[in-house]
């Protein structure tokens, strides 16, 4: 239903195609009737710019159009389609991701697709479907929302990062992805009726996944499962001190006791 001169697609080059015989049955699905025909006259008001194409495609100009709080996820590598600092010479209301560990936002499949895939395995998954993608998309989206771990703050050069502008997906070196992901997926499989086994205490399932990152991790966990059986209340000294106050949090939120 589609008029062949009105399809809009951009390629790498930023080169906009007239017509049905430019654009393969992948492309096509998400054409749409418009008598605009360049990348500068498209991107005008855009709430958002999704790119994985080339360098260099998108402009200040381009950008300066766009309509406010503009999303822009510029994930062309090794270089974007504009680079971060550019977008924030004309914007300073932008929400920006890249493909690259050197911005802030890394959009990186390393933080999604060995999970997915560990959770569907883990329950015979007989597809992956929609609803266990968007599973592990609200999954990846929720870690954004908490406190960062130590290890990530390591990794990162010793800045904890908070939600925000900066900050709005994990990172690639945060463990928690494994022992998080999986089981959203894993559940949404047994939900929507494509699992072929079913994993009946996630809490166990989810410390196994841990286990896997890191083996040493088993030991604490036989001692933390002897302590949940007799909870007690127990005070934690110095309690003004930051990393008292994260042990004290932890032994809460583990249900090890009464903090």
């Amino acid at each position: 239903g589609v008029k062949n001169e009105n399809i809009i697609m951009c390629d790498s080059k930023g080169v906009i195609y007239k017509g049905r015989k430019n654009v393969d049955q992948f492309k096509s699905a998400f054409a749409i009737d418009t008598k605009l025909r360049t990348l500068d006259e498209a991107i005008k008001d855009a709430d958002v710019f999704l790119g994985l194409s080339a360098k260099d495609v998108v402009s200040k100009e381009m950008v300066k159009s766009m309509a406010t709080n503009p999303i822009i996820f510029a994930c062309a590598n090794p270089d974007p389609e504009i680079k971060p600092e550019l977008i924030q010479e004309v914007r300073s209301d932008a929400i920006i991701a890249t493909g690259r560990s050197d911005y802030p936002n890394q959009v990186n499949n390393l933080i999604g697709f060995p999970y997915i895939f560990r959770g569907a395995l883990d329950v015979r998954a007989k597809t992956i479907n929609e609803e266990m993608k968007v599973a592990a998309a609200n999954a990846i989206a929720s870690l954004a929302r908490e406190r960062v771990p130590d290890e990530v703050v390591a990794a990162m050069g010793g800045e904890r990062p908070t939600y925000g502008k900066e900050y709005i997906i994990p990172s690639t070196f945060d463990p928690r992805l494994i022992s998080v992901i999986p089981v959203a997926v894993a559940k949404a499989a047994m939900e929507s009726g494509v699992a072929r086994k079913n994993i009946l205490d996630f809490e166990v399932y989810k410390d196994q996944l841990t286990n896997r990152l890191d083996p040493s991790m088993s030991l604490m966990q036989g001692i933390n499962a002897k302590v949940r059986r007799n909870p007690k209340r127990v005070i934690f000294a110095e309690g003004e001190d930051e990393n008292m106050l994260k042990a004290a949090i932890e032994f809460g939120k583990n249900k090890l006791g009464t903090p």
